[in-house]
């Protein structure tokens, strides 16, 4: 279990918003809230202008309750912004589920082969 300290800045991956703030996950145990005063120091009309659920994004510790797991964070004055791009190496292609579509006829033909081999 990790622990957080005042002014580390660390990673965060974006549960929920409210008018009020950002709910962050930090691990397994550890969560934090953004409050809205903690975005910017200009006016926030909207949370979700900053933030999406599920993104993972940069933030500051300001505090950190360790009895109650919950870390009071900031991302004022903070590049918060991760690369958010797929890291997976997967890419969408043209054809979409076009390719499964057109695999499937082929991949049961293949299976109902060797399920009938099996029986002889």
């Amino acid at each position: 279990m990790a622990r957080f300290y005042k002014d580390e800045i660390i990673n965060g991956c974006v549960t929920g918003i409210e008018k009020y703030g950002i709910f962050v996950s930090l691990d397994e145990y550890y969560s934090g809230l953004i409050h809205i005063s903690e975005i910017t120091d200009g006016f926030v009309k909207d949370i979700n202008n900053y933030v999406n659920i599920g993104e993972t994004i940069r933030v500051r510790v300001i505090d950190s309750d360790d009895d109650s797991f919950h870390v009071r964070l900031s991302i004022k004055d903070l590049n918060y912004k991760l690369d958010n791009k797929n890291k997976s190496g997967i890419v969408e292609t043209k054809n979409g589920y076009n390719t499964l579509e057109y695999q499937l006829e082929k991949w049961i033909k293949i299976r109902k082969n060797q399920k009938n081999d099996k029986t002889l």
